[in-house]
């Protein structure tokens, strides 16, 4: 059965903002591909940069070192933008993607190259941990066989153990810190504090349990303060991408997929996406030919309706431009858009940005001698601009409009920021 549909101005949330509340806060945030060797990481990530430069092999550690890439965020809005300015430069927005090689078990304790991958993944702000649940005999599993949820617990397991590594330092480091704030001996033994000492057991009690970290609702906004400066890989946000064989993509069934859903739920939950990386590379060779890949699309969903299925079910299409818009909000990042006729860009903030703050991401000077944002929400201008690369229609509706300092920036938000900066004079 598919999910229910939100209400109009219903957000789903999926633990997004619980997750994100241990990130940084920064804009250029990255995810990072996460799983056993051979699940299709490298591949996938060629898929979603829409380039084949990341090493794709079919050998355990052909990933040495993580490969990072840039991928265009699908986005229906900006693109109606660009066509209604046509301006000589267009620039999209963009999400970080980094290929990290492929974990084991005993990779805390270093086995295979454990300890260089953990130190990728801690380098990232979010996960992709991407799932095998498809058989192929010319692809090598590293355990001789496919079991999706023994791959979940041994890449789960990993990074709790590290995280426990990790966690065991911590209360030396804290109670050297006391020491020096409070100027006592190096050989006392000072108390900790209530609020370290309840984050501490949480958090321990969460990585025994297996369960990462970021999946909890109980801690306190003073725990979080402490947990965000230990650096726990499980405080990372997390998105499930499992990779099917065509034929059950396309179907959109498999034996795997309620255990995995189940695995998950019992994880602390998350987002799960089900795709096949057989599918869109077979759909990426046709490139530029749009009538091929339309015509492979219908022949998929005539197979999908010759299996049982019915109505939109039926219906086959790319999951890459849902995968990147998932690791973006998994992120808790947005987009805010300036238009005109030399340039029309998409500028990528964190959720809750203040105007001040979105207007320096163009420029420091901007937040510096920021006076005020005029705004219009893009829905605003699709509906009453008139085709015209211009806001006289909004203004005439009252839809476009100033704000000040403390303006939290919208999704979709098109802006033109005013500001004055002066540098001082030389006495």
């Amino acid at each position: 059965m598919p999910p229910k549909g939100k209400k109009k101005g219903e957000v789903e949330d999926l633990g997004l903002m619980r997750a994100a509340r241990f990130g940084r806060v920064k804009n250029d945030l990255s995810m990072g591909f996460v799983g056993l060797p051979n699940v299709g990481k490298s591949s996938l990530t060629n898929l979603l940069a829409g380039n084949s430069h990341a090493e794709a092999a079919n050998y355990p550690f052909c990933t040495i070192d993580p490969n990072v890439s840039q991928c265009v965020v699908p986005d229906k809005n900006f693109r109606y933008l660009a066509d209604t300015w046509k301006p000589p430069s267009i620039v999209p927005a963009v999400l970080k993607i980094v290929d990290i090689a492929g974990l084991i078990a005993g990779a805390s304790e270093g086995a295979g190259l454990g300890n260089a991958f953990l130190s990728h993944i801690a380098a990232v702000d979010g996960i992709f941990h991407l799932v095998r649940a498809f058989d192929a005999d010319d692809v090598i599993h590293v355990d001789d066989s496919v079991d999706p949820i023994r791959d979940l617990e041994t890449i789960e397991q990993e990074l709790c153990l590290k995280d426990k590594d990790t966690l065991s330092k911590v209360i030396g480091i804290e109670k050297e810190r006391i020491r020096k704030e409070k100027g006592i001996a190096k050989s006392s033994d000072p108390p900790l504090g209530e609020t370290f000492e309840s984050a501490y057991a949480k958090c321990d009690k969460l990585l025994n349990a297996n369960v990462p970290v970021q999946t909890c609702n109980d801690f306190r906004d003073s725990e979080v303060e402490l947990i965000r400066d230990w650096g726990l890989i499980t405080t990372k946000p997390q998105v499930y991408v499992i990779n099917m064989s065509q034929r059950n993509f396309i179907r959109k069934g498999s034996k795997w997929l309620p255990k995995i859903a189940e695995w998950i739920k019992a994880h602390g939950g998350g987002q799960i996406i089900p795709m096949s990386v057989e599918f869109e590379e077979n759909l990426a060779a046709f490139k530029a030919d749009e009538e091929a890949k339309k015509a492979f699309l219908k022949e998929c969903s005539d197979q999908a309706r010759e299996l049982g299925l019915k109505g939109p079910q039926a219906d086959v299409k790319t999951m890459i431009p849902r995968i990147i818009r998932a690791g973006r909000a998994s992120l808790c990042l947005q987009s805010y858009y300036t238009c005109g006729p030399k340039e029309v860009r998409a500028w990528t903030i964190m959720k809750g940005t203040l105007a001040p703050q979105a207007a320096g991401v163009i420029h420091t000077d901007f937040e510096r001698g920021f006076i005020k944002a005029e705004v219009c929400a893009c829905a605003d201008f699709m509906e009453l601009h008139e085709g015209q690369p211009s806001m006289a229609k909004l203004k005439e509706k009252g839809k476009y409009r100033q704000e000040g300092k403390m303006y939290a920036m919208q999704d979709g938000d098109i802006c033109i920021f005013m500001h004055n900066t002066t540098t001082s004079k030389k006495k």
